[in-house]
């Protein structure tokens, strides 16, 4: 009998990596020097959230990502702010 391997969870290195329908959670706010990461907290975008990947603009910026129920925009300068893991869909 064969054994089936855990489905392992991939690095996704940033939300701006994400594809549309692409899930992850939050692993780390970065900062950048611009001060997004309070702006992302205060709009719930916290550690351990999950994050989905929910279009991207036609020229590819901006994107936007369900997070907590609210769909945001965000460019891809402030999402490489934002560190994911999870599992391409």
């Amino acid at each position: 009998m064969r054994h089936r391997k855990e489905r392992e969870a991939k690095i996704i290195a940033s939300a701006a990596d994400m594809r549309p329908g692409e899930k992850g959670v939050v692993t780390s706010l970065e900062q950048k020097g611009r001060g997004i990461e309070n702006r992302l907290r205060d709009l719930g975008m916290t550690e351990g959230c999950v994050v989905e990947c929910v279009g991207i603009s036609p020229l590819g910026d901006p994107a936007a990502y369900r997070i907590r129920g609210a769909v945001i925009a965000l460019r891809k300068r402030d999402a490489v702010c934002v560190a994911v893991a999870g599992d391409r869909v």
